[in-house]
């Protein structure tokens, strides 16, 4: 019985998260580095978007949208 009051305390204290629908839980840290990588070789090319391919454009224009300051309207 003391063992679980403390293992209880312990996760109350440390703010733990057990919710499986939670970002940290779900989020694919390789899929994002794999996207950070495309990412970065598209910025490079955005100085002239005409040597952008269609999907690298969407990838761009995307990223842009998450970066810019205005609301989302959905």
């Amino acid at each position: 019985m003391r063992i679980l009051v403390y293992f209880g305390l312990a996760i109350v204290i440390s703010n733990c998260s057990l919710n499986h629908d939670s970002k940290y839980w779900t989020e694919d840290s390789i899929k994002k580095k794999v996207d950070n990588q495309k990412l970065i070789k598209i910025i490079e090319k955005s100085n002239d978007i005409r040597l952008m391919s269609v999907d690298e454009y969407k990838i761009y224009v995307d990223d842009y949208i998450k970066k810019s300051k205005f609301p989302d309207i959905n």
